[in-house]
């Protein structure tokens, strides 16, 4: 089964890839590896929620704006590549959280984006992952992923 088949299986739709609101690619392809810069949950052109967590959003609530996100970035890689079926792996991924003071459940935040890739990749999906508190994140994005994934 290919991964396109997967997420028609799970019922989801990639949305378009988001376009940078900056000087930047959003991806770079370095011999197997593709860095995606940064991603925010972003629908319709628009920050899907705003936002800290421990404040103004739940964790349950940064748990999807990371899965949002993360579906960004597979946009991202498929549009680069023509398809997510050349993933080999995901390396790693960082998670920035909008967090307000005293806010320790990062890791359960960027849970919504490293749960998604395993459901949707399986072991290929697992990866490294740094999860950590921002005081602020552009556009008032309650998260910021980037990843790094191998290919063929």
């Amino acid at each position: 089964m290919t991964i396109e088949e997967r997420l028609i299986q799970l019922g989801i739709i990639l949305p378009d890839a988001p376009k940078p609101v900056a000087t930047y690619v959003p991806a770079c392809l370095a011999g197997d590896l593709l860095f995606v810069s940064g991603v925010l949950p972003v629908q319709n052109g628009k920050v899907a929620m705003t936002g800290k967590l421990g404040q103004e959003l739940r964790v349950e609530q940064g748990y999807e704006a990371a899965r949002i996100a993360v579906l960004n970035a597979l946009a991202i890689v498929q549009q680069e590549l023509g398809t997510l079926d050349r993933v080999k792996q995901v390396v790693r991924m960082t998670g920035h959280v909008a967090s307000a003071l005293g806010f320790s459940e990062q890791p359960a935040v960027i849970n919504g984006a490293s749960d998604f890739l395993v459901k949707v990749f399986g072991e290929k999906g697992r990866h490294a992952r740094l999860a950590l508190g921002a005081a602020e994140l552009p556009l008032q994005a309650p998260i910021e992923l980037e990843l790094i994934f191998q290919v063929t």
